[in-house]
This record gives C-alpha cells, sequence and structure tokens, in this order.
C-alpha cells in the first residue's frame, strides 16, 4: 500500500501514516511517501517508538523520500 502524504504538514503527517498502519494486518508494509525533513524526522521517530520497522528510506528526484515501514506483529525481514 502507498500512502502518499507530501501534501500534510505535521502532526498530520503522523496521523494518517498511524491510521493507515492501524488498517493494516502485522507484518505488512506500508510505503508512505512525504516531503520535509521535520515530517521525515517526525514519522520515522513515530513510527519506531510505537515499534514497528522502517525497511528503507529512499530519496526521489523531486525532493520527496518514501519510507517502507512494516507493521509490527509479523515476522521480520530486516
Amino acid at each position: 500500500m502507498m500512502l502518499d502524504i507530501t501534501a500534510e504538514k505535521c502532526p498530520m503527517t503522523f496521523v494518517r501514516t498511524r491510521l493507515a498502519l492501524d488498517g493494516l494486518p502485522p507484518g505488512s508494509l506500508l510505503a508512505v511517501r512525504l516531503k520535509g525533513e521535520e515530517p521525515r524526522r517526525n514519522v520515522s521517530r513515530s513510527v519506531r517508538a510505537l515499534g514497528h520497522l522502517i525497511l528503507s528510506e529512499e530519496e526521489d528526484a523531486d525532493g520527496s523520500v518514501v519510507l517502507t515501514i512494516q507493521k509490527k506483529g509479523g515476522p521480520k525481514t530486516a
């Protein structure tokens, strides 16, 4: 699943990410596209604090970043 929150501002970036994760089964992957250093730091920190894994962070040419998150509770891939 891909969640595009490039137009969102903090704290809505994490709120939307958490709602998306809450709707997924354990172990599922969520790709989150966001823009800006503050959302990148805040979403990453909050996701980890909840026990989820960030499998990758990829920067695109347009300056956006895609975080690939694995929801906690499933088999670990990292």
